[in-house]
């Protein structure tokens, strides 16, 4: 779970988990939204994977990006083992 915490303590990433929310991306709709190099997108895009909070898909030339739900899921249930 640290890498989890790690990933979501960056502004930008919590962003792109929040436009992930709506519905998947690919990089280059995600680096639309932010004043950011390309590098620095994908820089973003492989701590929040490498953390296990967004998945890739790779459709021919292009990689969807979305949420990893069960993630969350579990962060949900360790933040309400907190409050028991």
């Amino acid at each position: 779970m640290k890498n989890v915490w790690s990933a979501m303590s960056d502004k930008t990433r919590r962003e792109i988990l929040t436009l992930l929310k709506t519905r998947p991306h690919t990089a280059g709709e995600i680096a639309d939204q932010f004043e950011l190099s390309a590098a620095t997108v994908s820089h973003h895009l492989s701590v929040l994977k490498t953390s296990g909070l967004i998945t890739s898909e790779k459709r021919a030339q292009t990689i969807i990006y979305s949420l990893n739900t069960t993630v969350f899921q579990d962060i949900l249930k360790m933040i309400a083992g907190f409050l028991e």
